[in-house]
């Protein structure tokens, strides 16, 4: 499982472990007799995933989501915290080991369109990853790419291809070749569907979906909608402002939601699953800013909020098995009546 904490005989050997990141940004400043505000994108985030399985971050733009994908893949150093690789500190090795690293990892980005140089042949852009580890024998690199390119839904003669060639969903199929190309045990996919047509899609998620039960792979999957982390993912990690706020499986977030902010994000998608049941949910406005109070970063769009929430922020804790919550009136949103489906 994926659970930010879990029995003795879950810990033995993480594919990865996040512990307390947390990540600053200076904004340009506004005098030069003030110093510079900073931004906290991460706020102190911890998560695992064991092998074979894979964890969703899902929340609204500017909660933190891409910026915890930049710091699992290294593109970035964090503020403070570690991001262990099979218990390998990715921050503190040497640029010639991180780079041999990077066969366990790679990353699918969300656009098909601008993640592909246009002018390079297919070959070489779904060979990259592994070009970069070292030298490897022609013959056989062009064959390494034929075979992965023919498990993604591609023939070999798109090899010698431009991206402009190929279709949105295309695209993205190339680009999961190449995170394949080295076979890598995880995967980091930021919004991987999200710049796609619906019936598109579908089609590579269920090509992600069967690369992983054919090769075991592990996805963290970053998205906003639910539906494709309920597809993939075996847990599922809430953000709002740089924070975990709740974390357990799809079941147990659809179904039985113990922090307010999880439960707005439902009822504003039009279409989730929730408890195995397609449903049509209302619509809510859904905050990107926080009031700067104290207490939990939500205190200003809770309903429940009181002078507790406004003077202590909440601390992530079990409200059920393996299910998580930061919310100090968890058990109360848990009780609340599920969203109702609506006819059509």
């Amino acid at each position: 499982m994926t659970t930010l904490d879990q029995p003795s005989s879950a810990r033995e050997t993480p594919l990865l472990e996040v512990k307390d990141l947390v990540q600053r940004y200076a904004l340009p400043r506004e005098s030069l007799f003030k110093p510079a505000t900073q931004v906290h994108a991460l706020n102190g985030v911890t998560a695992r995933v064991t092998a074979g399985k894979s964890l969703g971050v899902v929340g609204e733009s500017g909660s933190g989501k891409s910026t915890f994908a930049r710091l699992v893949m290294a593109l970035e150093r964090p503020t403070s915290g570690q991001v262990l690789l099979l218990g390998r500190d990715l921050n503190q090795m040497r640029p010639d080991e991180l780079r041999r690293a990077r066969r366990d990892f790679q990353m699918v980005f969300q656009d098909p369109y601008g993640s592909l140089d246009p002018r390079q042949t297919i070959a070489r852009i779904v060979a990259e990853p592994l070009t970069a580890l070292g030298r490897i024998d022609r013959a056989a690199l062009r064959e390494r790419v034929a075979a992965v390119l023919r498990q993604v839904g591609l023939r070999d003669a798109d090899m010698d291809k431009f991206p402009h060639e190929f279709s949105g969903g295309q695209r993205q199929r190339i680009a999961i070749a190449r995170a394949l190309i080295t076979q890598p045990k995880l995967i980091v996919a930021d919004e991987p569907v999200s710049a796609l047509d619906v019936s598109v899609q579908a089609q590579v998620l269920n090509l992600m979906q069967d690369l992983q039960d054919e090769f075991g792979l592990s996805y963290v999957l970053i998205s906003h909608d639910l539906a494709v982390v309920d597809l993939l993912c075996d847990e599922i990690a809430v953000m709002y402002l740089g924070r975990i706020v709740e974390q357990g499986s799809p079941d147990d977030l659809f179904a039985h939601s113990a922090h307010p902010y999880t439960r707005a994000l439902l009822e504003a998608v039009p279409r989730a699953r929730v408890g195995g049941v397609r449903r049509r949910l209302r619509a809510q406005a859904i905050a990107s800013q926080s009031s700067g109070a104290a207490g939990c970063p939500y205190v200003s769009r809770c309903a429940l909020a009181d002078r507790h929430c406004r003077e202590a922020a909440p601390a992530l804790r079990p409200v059920g098995q393996a299910h998580l919550a930061a919310c100090h009136h968890a058990e109360a949103v848990m009780a609340l009546p599920a969203a109702t489906a609506e006819a059509g």
